[in-house]
């Protein structure tokens, strides 16, 4: 069965939305959501990222799928395809696109996870962070590098039985509600904030205050946010600084695409050791041998020691 990929209808949509809520920002006083120079270079990444997703997608993910599930789910001599566990290879029933769309939340969470904890996969990921604004534009600043290992996070789903159309169709709905998630006009969504990532956790995620690192990684799901710890709804007496805490500083589409990549190299000469040196490439972000850097673990701890130092102290000062 042959379906065609939800991209295909969004990208016109994504571009109309982005001038859209370009316009309505103009016209509405919030002149500082969209910087000029900011939005054509996401606008660069995001264009090279469809060319090359485009490529990859036909050379890699589609191979990778579809060998996988060959070698998997072998079909027998009437065509019936059966999982080398022993049992029948999914089919394309209802509740078959649920438990597929489910896989695929908790895949992407992971996928998003990692590259959030693994600095050589931050290196390709920090690009989509790495603008100050939060608007549809950053929605397609994209890194580049993250298209060739993606698809072997998913690769276990055509394993156990998912067909692979049906694999890169949900992969497509994905990209769709993440899109849409990257701006500040649409407010709490009330009950839906209990198992829906919404637009306010996914300002949480873009953010570079330190209580907020690493924090809400789910695609349209926030419920394996929620069960492994990484879950922080939006506090609105908050002010929300966007970006990252070592910006590359720079609109040029190259310098934001490979600045970490080249931080990655300058640590790695320096280490002393093999082990600095594998720590600096697969470590988390911020890794230090001497703690010199913090990771985002080590500032959090950092910074619950000093808000309850900050209580107590509160508590001591007479009236």
């Amino acid at each position: 069965m042959d379906f065609t990929n939800p991209l295909v209808y969004g990208v016109p949509c994504f571009i109309a939305f982005i001038i859209l809520e370009l316009a309505y920002s103009k016209t509405h006083g919030d002149d500082h959501l969209y910087h000029w120079k900011d939005l054509f270079a996401s606008g660069f990444m995001g264009v090279g990222s469809a060319f090359l997703g485009a490529l990859f997608k036909v050379v890699l993910a589609i191979a990778l799928f579809e060998g996988t599930y060959e070698i998997f789910n072998p079909a027998n001599a009437e065509g019936v395809r059966t999982n080398i566990m022993g049992y029948e290879s999914f089919g394309y029933a209802w509740y078959v696109w649920l438990l597929c769309m489910l896989a695929d939340d908790f895949t992407y969470y992971w996928f998003h996870r990692a590259n959030h904890e693994v600095r050589i996969l931050w290196a390709a990921h920090i690009v989509h962070h790495s603008s100050e604004n939060f608007n549809l534009g950053t929605a397609i600043r994209n890194g580049w590098f993250t298209i060739v290992y993606k698809p072997f996070f998913y690769a276990w789903m055509p394993a156990i039985g998912f067909p692979p159309e049906m694999v890169l169709f949900c992969l497509g709905i994905e990209a769709l509600w993440q899109f849409q998630l990257h701006t500040v006009y649409v407010p709490k969504l009330g009950f839906l904030e209990k198992f829906i990532n919404t637009h306010t956790m996914h300002q949480v995620h873009h953010a570079q205050n330190v209580e907020y690192l690493d924090k809400n990684h789910g695609g349209i799901l926030n419920i394996f946010d929620r069960m492994f710890g990484t879950w922080k709804p939006l506090d609105d007496t908050v002010d929300i600084e966007y970006g990252v805490i070592h910006a590359p500083e720079s609109y040029n589409p190259l310098v934001i695409l490979t600045h970490e990549f080249k931080d990655i190299w300058r640590d790695v000469r320096k280490s002393r050791n093999i082990r600095h040196a594998f720590m600096y490439v697969f470590g988390p972000p911020g890794w230090s041998p001497d703690g010199s850097t913090l990771t985002v673990k080590q500032q959090q701890r950092l910074y619950r020691e000093y808000k309850k130092k900050d209580i107590k102290t509160a508590f001591l000062r007479p009236n």
